[in-house]
């Protein structure tokens, strides 16, 4: 009864999170001049427009383009990082960890105006640069937890093995430490790209008028007008976050991102 009880519970928090997929998704199939649901006919006009909105256009190769970057300097200092934490007798390596990993837990909204507040007296604020760093921080937590997670059934005497033949600690990485976390690192730097990719809160009080990611410009073109093109652009947004969630799941498993750390 319990069991029965439990997976209806799951069934009814499954629906409730899809929702919003199934209306924005067909509805972005709809003939009329306004979204609706279900859908007035069936077209791709939607769609094709989006290809007559240099704007979307625009704010697209930004968005790619800053989760690229975001996604490559967060490998990088997340997975140096989660290293450290996990390999090395830190002072203080409970705090670290917690404080690297905060952006997990504090709301999206503090941390965009603390940001903000931090970032405006640097001269980075609406700047490009400011930007990048707003996302490396949001994205490297999701890293440092992929990474610990994949560290903590390393088996470190591989390294020492390694190292006693005579290799150097550059090859000792190379060869034997990063082939056998490749996975977490490949999965923490999808999940990045789909964090930066997807973010809207932190990138409001980051973002100037001449820099404009993807859901950005969604949220301003919904302040504008209502048309289904705002539902077409969201359905491309759904499907590149449903692709790349895929093949984390594939890799390593969404559920190990939330996973326990190295300790």
């Amino acid at each position: 009864m319990i069991g029965k009880l439990r997976t209806g519970v799951a069934i009814l928090a499954i629906i409730y999170i899809l929702i919003p997929l199934i209306v924005v998704i067909p509805a972005s199939f709809t003939s009329a001049s306004y979204p609706s649901f279900p859908p007035e006919g069936f077209s791709f006009q939607w769609y094709t427009k989006i290809w007559e909105r240099p704007e979307f256009i625009e704010a697209m190769a930004n968005s790619f383009q800053f989760a690229l970057l975001a996604a490559f300097f967060s490998v990088l200092f997340g997975t140096l990082g989660a290293l450290a934490i996990a390999k090395y007798e830190i002072p203080g390596k409970a705090f670290i960890t917690a404080l690297l990993t905060a952006p997990l837990s504090v709301p999206q909204l503090v941390l965009g105006i603390a940001l903000l507040i931090y970032f405006t007296p640097m001269m980075l604020a609406g700047t490009p640069t400011g930007f990048l760093i707003s996302h490396i921080i949001i994205c490297i937590p999701y890293v440092i937890r992929l990474v610990l997670t994949g560290l903590s059934g390393f088996e470190y005497n591989l390294e020492r093995a390694a190292a006693i033949l005579g290799a150097n600690p550059f090859t000792v990485f190379w060869k034997i430490t990063l082939p056998l976390i490749r996975p977490a690192i490949i999965s923490g730097g999808l999940f990045a790209f789909l964090t930066s990719f997807d973010n809207v809160t932190v990138s409001l009080f980051m973002v100037s008028p001449d820099m404009r990611t993807l859901p950005i410009e969604i949220f301003s073109h919904m302040q504008d007008a209502y048309n289904p093109i705002v539902a077409s652009v969201s359905s491309v947004v759904i499907f590149i976050s449903v692709i790349l969630i895929l093949i984390i799941e594939k890799i390593h498993g969404v559920g190990k991102v939330f996973g326990g750390t190295h300790s």
